[in-house]
């Protein structure tokens, strides 16, 4: 298993972020639980990156790369786009957005995960999963 992979900025190429992560689940016997909220976290990620990062540009790719620390997993995801705010984000729960269809990935994340990190302007998304 590798423990990296390069996608093309497509929605289509969410699947080898899947497959990605279900080779990782193997290798290192992720619980069931561990493996749904990395899977869906990961999952979130990666298409942020595609659609928020590199605009859906085909000639971009995400890069995602996993390594091990002792009892925890990260999960890197990076874009080639320009980054964002990530201290702007509207509150999905709140009276005004919970009806909205959108900007619910980042809430996911932090839920889903034990730490996340947006680094170099949010274009590398760092998740952390403690291994239990």
């Amino acid at each position: 298993m590798q423990n990296h992979i390069s996608i093309k900025s497509t929605l289509e190429s969410l699947h080898l972020v899947e497959k990605f992560v279900d080779e990782a689940a193997v290798k290192y016997n992720f619980s069931n639980e561990i493996y749904g909220n990395i899977l869906m976290a990961t999952l979130e990620a990666a298409n942020n990156a595609i659609f928020h990062g590199n605009q859906n540009d085909v000639n971009k790719f995400v890069e995602i790369e996993i390594h091990r620390n002792k009892n925890e997993m990260e999960f890197i995801i990076t874009d080639e786009g320009l980054g964002f705010d990530f201290r702007d984000i509207p509150d999905p729960t709140a009276p005004d957005n919970i009806e909205k269809i959108n900007g619910r990935g980042i809430f996911l994340m932090k839920k889903l995960s034990d730490k996340l990190e947006f680094i170099e302007k949010g274009r590398i998304v760092k998740l952390t999963f403690k291994l239990k």
